[in-house]
């Protein structure tokens, strides 16, 4: 019996060409960090390491944390006193990434569906982000943050996908069992693989699918949204029909 649907963001509720977005979105940040010192390419590879250590995080700090450790470690100590210019970008110009992503009505639609039946929802993205960032593509996405009972950002999270640990900090920090629960997202590696590995059931969406390793889906209940529709309403009459 399904009793919460996490749900990934990028390239999932939200459709994008995932290489395309992020080369956009790192490109405006370096246009807006330049002023202050920063060379745009030493800027870039930073981001990209500070990601890298988020992923191998073993737990023990935050992957805020994590991130700005490595960031410091490029260039120094005093770099943190410009997290309010990163925040700043995230609140304005990072809006310009919008144009480069997708919208799909339909990711609105499940989530209707799944708040009519008392299913609840999480919003299960790559925790590399600031929250402030997180909740913009949620709205790029024609959604709200208040739709999700969690959303995991950089700030609240120890673990990154595609650690399996990061689903179960997720089932524990909500007390879930990992069998009433599915993982709806558009990348086998990172989705389907590790919360399949923790027992989740996983859904696997095609309109912007991601699998980089060649990995068989076979095994993947799959498809794009009507087909997600279809899955989730059979899924809960039966388990209306069990209780």
């Amino acid at each position: 019996m399904i009793d919460t649907v996490f749900f990934d963001l990028d390239g999932t509720l939200l459709p994008m060409d995932q290489d395309k977005y992020v080369n956009t979105y790192l490109d405006l940040m370096a246009v807006k960090m330049e002023p202050q010192g920063y060379d745009p390419r030493q800027l870039i590879a930073a981001i990209w390491s500070g990601c890298w250590a988020i992923a191998e995080n073993d737990g023990t700090a935050t992957n805020e944390e994590v991130f700005w450790q490595t960031f410091c470690g490029i260039f120094g100590a005093d770099a943190r006193k410009d997290e309010p210019l990163l925040l700043e970008f995230y609140a304005t110009d990072f809006n310009l990434a919008r144009a480069v992503c997708g919208f799909a009505p339909e990711a609105a639609e499940v989530i209707g569906l799944l708040k009519e039946r008392g299913v609840d929802r999480v919003l299960a993205t790559a925790p590399v982000f600031p929250a402030i960032a997180t909740r913009q593509r949620i709205r790029w996405a024609g959604l709200k943050p208040e739709d999700f009972s969690l959303i995991t950002t950089y700030e609240n999270s120890c673990r990154a996908k595609p650690s399996p640990e990061y689903y179960r900090e997720i089932l524990q920090k909500l007390g879930k069992k990992p069998e009433n629960c599915l993982m709806v997202g558009n990348d086998v590696a990172e989705d389907m693989v590790p919360a399949a590995a923790v027992g989740m059931q996983v859904f696997l969406l095609t309109p912007c699918i991601i699998n980089r390793k060649g990995l068989d889906t076979a095994q993947y209940p799959q498809g794009g949204f009507e087909e997600l529709k279809d899955f989730l309403l059979k899924q809960l009459q039966n388990a209306g029909a069990e209780v």
